[in-house]
């Protein structure tokens, strides 16, 4: 089975809410110094709940890492391209996601133009090994649910407090825009 995967940022409110449960969540604030820090990753599902892994550019550690349950090197011609964090995956709704486009047009500055090719080259892979990604992700997410002596359980994001506030977050969320359709004046009550 082959998955086609997409590559999307996620909503910067989001990420904060998560953050500020888990500081490993990838800060995406201006406070940090943060701010250009795009949350980006692909989407799959573990269980009854859509998860985004996080795409990173690849740091010097990871040149020393090796492919783990909670961790996959996007690596191209022996060129490390990104990486996966498995154990930082979160879980998603569609409202959160915005794809990201990929196509290179003529207006597009060298830098974009790059960081495309490259984000293509990364999806290609992730495509290459969409059933490896998607058995790795529902492993990881299953053994953590279900072992409290799982070995990766202190690498990985608390699954049950990331769900409950994505739950609370998307619940909340239709809440706040009519709360402001309301006090722009463009909804009145009946």
């Amino acid at each position: 089975m082959q998955t086609k995967f997409k590559l999307y940022k996620v909503d910067m409110k989001y990420i904060r809410n998560l953050h500020h449960i888990d500081d490993r969540v990838l800060s995406v604030s201006p406070q940090t110094g943060k701010d250009t820090r795009v949350f980006v990753g692909i989407v799959i599902v573990c269980g009854t709940h859509k998860y985004c892994i996080p795409l990173s550019s690849p740091k010097d550690k990871h040149k020393r890492m090796r492919n783990s349950m909670d961790f996959s090197k996007i690596e191209v011609d022996g060129k490390l391209l990104g990486v996966l964090n498995f154990n930082l995956m979160i879980p998603i709704e569609e409202a959160q996601l915005q794809p990201i486009d990929l196509i290179v047009r003529r207006r597009d500055r060298s830098e974009i133009i790059r960081y495309k090719e490259l984000c293509q080259k990364e999806l290609e892979w992730c495509h290459r090994h969409s059933e490896v990604i998607c058995n790795k992700a529902n492993v990881l997410y299953k053994a953590y649910i279900s072992d409290d002596t799982f070995s990766a359980r202190d690498r990985c994001l608390d699954f049950h407090k990331m769900e409950a506030e994505c739950k609370k977050f998307n619940t909340k969320a239709p809440e706040e825009a009519i709360r402001k359709e309301y006090e722009n004046g463009s909804l009145y009550p009946q």
